[in-house]
């Protein structure tokens, strides 16, 4: 999504939006206007704004997007379905429409849909894509994929699976024989559900992108060539675009002959034109403008300015450009999808929260953003026409404190080790998310400089059982003292976290855990044990309740939260240090107490009636705490 940190970092606006401007079976007029096109997604009485499954044509003009022959504007919401509860699709897309948004553009991730190899979940949850295109539908909007392979979206690995990082000297984003083999089979499984929702058969689907802000990556056109052939061969016979920002060297690299020209953001006439000169014959439209923008651990929230959001947006308008917000609402980064950057600050993890200051935030409430978004671009309605009335909000409640006791520890639960001569990282041992624990006893060198080539990402160091301290690849710590201890060999065990793959730029190979090896004064320590933590559904079902006090830090944390009422609420973190929090077995995603954010949102479907179960597992509290429940995120 993002092009280059330092070259969108405060662009002002609406993102990657693609939209048509009038409804589906209804091609637009000769009326070329803002009014008469907005007019047309929004009729009068008597009109269909639902789609009505008859074929139609939606191809690329000199200039326009063209719906059955006729110039049609998109005005599109980005909302990526796996960072949605599916119980809140519906509401999240009648919001976009009611901001006057007629497309929805949606990321899809294909590790959210290939987490194991071979096997595909385009069914189930927030995974069901042809359930999320069928409810766009329904609301009578269009729909555009960005179906990856790669993404960026500040998810996990730009979305690429883990499992290919198993392979020793991969490549990814070219055309290395095992990436594109797993490409290859990806897009032809994506294609058989996508195929069903394409304009050409009476569905809402009118274009997919190629890649994502690829020119910003690398230059080989052999492969956006490739992945375009492969669409092509599985049936998808709408047309394609790329996406990169107005630059030269990443239009140069980064657009195909025959596909429309996005870019990231296009928020002037110069962009614009810049574009239509390097790629003539196709339209070119703004595939991210930006309201918004992410935030790493440890900085404050990015807010962007609104009065260039609205200057940017305006000039979209009154020029008949096509756009797409990006975006209209961010969601949630549950679990261990939040991915990571490495612009010149060195490793950046993303935060669990991806309310991206969207017009619509991470709980579905409509912002002052969002209001004066509405109130431009229904200014360009004729008189007569309004809008769509804003949708009555989700509820949202708090709770009382409610205490959570020491239920067991990990040091109560290790796996069965894997010896190794030295410290691989978490992919060698079949392992994708969560925690390992690399463990050895000293000889020769027993106290003294110890450093780690290279942390991947975030450890806690023990000596004989005592915690010593942290490595922390974000602040480029990765040594530490080692005291002696007088024992004739001391056991040093580091438990180390991954966190988020990084997403952009020519840093993404990023395995996770000890990468290299481990030294100890100079001296290469050998002969190591490693337990793998995955933190994934089946480790935490099988968790030993042992309680009690707990000295060693490592500590899962449980308590039961009883409602009368289940809504949506954002539980508060900040009696807690860094580690994960679970809801009825619902994995939340990370906290951190050096924030900015401090509450997680957990959505009510998570809830029920009754007693909840809350389970935090925390890297360095060990006695009890207690966690709130509050209605919005801060």
């Amino acid at each position: 999504m993002k092009i280059i940190h330092n070259f969108c970092r405060f662009a002002p606006v609406l993102i990657f939006m693609l939209a048509t401007s009038v409804i589906m079976g209804q091609p637009a007029g000769k009326d070329r206007s803002p009014q008469a096109q907005l007019s047309g997604m929004f009729p009068t009485k008597g009109r269909s704004v639902q789609p009505d499954r008859a074929a139609h044509t939606f191809t690329l003009g000199g200039d326009d997007f063209l719906l059955d022959g006729k110039p049609f504007q998109v005005i599109s919401g980005e909302i990526h379905p796996g960072r949605v509860p599916a119980e809140y699709w519906r509401h999240r897309i009648q919001m976009a429409k009611a901001m006057g948004c007629n497309t929805i553009s949606a990321y899809l991730f294909w590790n959210h849909h290939e987490s194991t190899e071979g096997i595909y979940d385009f069914r189930t949850g927030n995974r069901d894509v042809s359930g999320f295109i069928q409810i766009a539908a329904e609301e009578g909007m269009w729909v555009i994929i960005r179906p990856g392979p790669y993404v960026c979206a500040e998810w996990e690995f730009g979305g690429i699976p883990p499992y290919l990082l198993r392979t020793p000297g991969i490549r990814v984003r070219c055309m290395d024989p095992v990436y594109m083999k797993a490409a290859e089979r990806y897009i032809s499984r994506l294609a058989d559900v996508i195929r069903p929702h394409l304009v050409t058969g009476g569905g809402p689907v009118l274009m997919i992108q190629i890649e994502n802000e690829y020119g910003s990556y690398g230059n080989d056109r052999n492969y956006l060539f490739a992945l375009k052939d492969i669409w092509e061969r599985s049936g998808i016979d709408v047309p394609f675009f790329t996406g990169d920002g107005p630059t030269t060297y990443m239009l140069e690299a980064g657009t195909l002959p025959g596909c429309a020209v996005g870019l990231d953001s296009g928020s002037s006439a110069e962009d614009f034109e810049l574009a239509r000169k390097m790629n003539p014959g196709v339209p070119v439209f703004s595939s991210e403008t930006y309201p918004g923008w992410l935030t790493h651990w440890g900085e404050d929230w990015a807010r962007p300015d609104t009065a260039d959001l609205l200057r940017e947006v305006k000039f979209l308008m009154d020029n008949r450009k096509s756009f797409n917000f990006y975006v209209i609402h961010g969601g949630t980064n549950f679990g261990f999808t939040a991915g990571a950057n490495s612009g010149g600050k060195g490793y950046e993890p993303d935060l669990t929260s991806y309310d991206y200051d969207a017009p619509i935030d991470e709980q579905g409430r409509a912002t002052p953003k969002y209001l004066a978004l509405r109130k431009l671009i229904g200014s360009y309605l004729p008189e007569k026409v309004k809008l769509p009335p804003i949708p009555e909000p989700i509820p949202a409640m708090s709770f009382p404190e409610t205490e959570l006791v020491p239920f067991t520890s990990v040091w109560d639960n290790i796996p069965e080790p894997v010896l190794a001569v030295q410290p691989k990282p978490f992919e060698a041992f079949g392992q994708d998310y969560g925690f390992m624990l690399y463990s050895t006893r000293l000889t020769g060198h027993k106290s003294g400089k110890l450093t780690v080539i290279d942390i991947h990402d975030y450890a806690t160091v023990f000596l004989d059982g005592q915690y010593i301290g942290t490595l922390d690849r974000r602040l480029g710590i990765n040594s530490i003292d080692l005291p002696a201890t007088g024992s004739e060999h001391p056991l040093l065990e580091i438990f180390t976290e991954a966190m988020g793959r990084i997403n952009f730029a020519n840093a993404m190979i990023d395995r996770k855990g000890i990468t290299d090896r481990v030294v100890l004064n100079g001296m290469t320590l050998m002969n190591w044990e490693v337990c793998g933590f995955p933190m994934n559904d089946g480790y935490t079902a099988s968790l030993r309740k042992t309680g009690g006090v707990q000295q060693k830090p490592g500590v899962f944390f449980r308590g039961t939260l009883v409602l009368e009422e289940t809504a949506d609420t954002f539980i508060d973190m900040t009696n807690f240090v860094k580690g994960f929090v679970w809801v009825n077995g619902h994995n939340l995603g990370r906290y951190w107490e050096i924030g900015p954010q401090t509450r997680l949102y957990c959505p009510a479907s998570w809830l029920k009636k009754g007693e909840n179960e809350i389970t935090v597992f925390d890297l360095h509290r060990t006695g009890p705490g207690s966690v709130r429940g509050f209605t919005t995120m801060n």
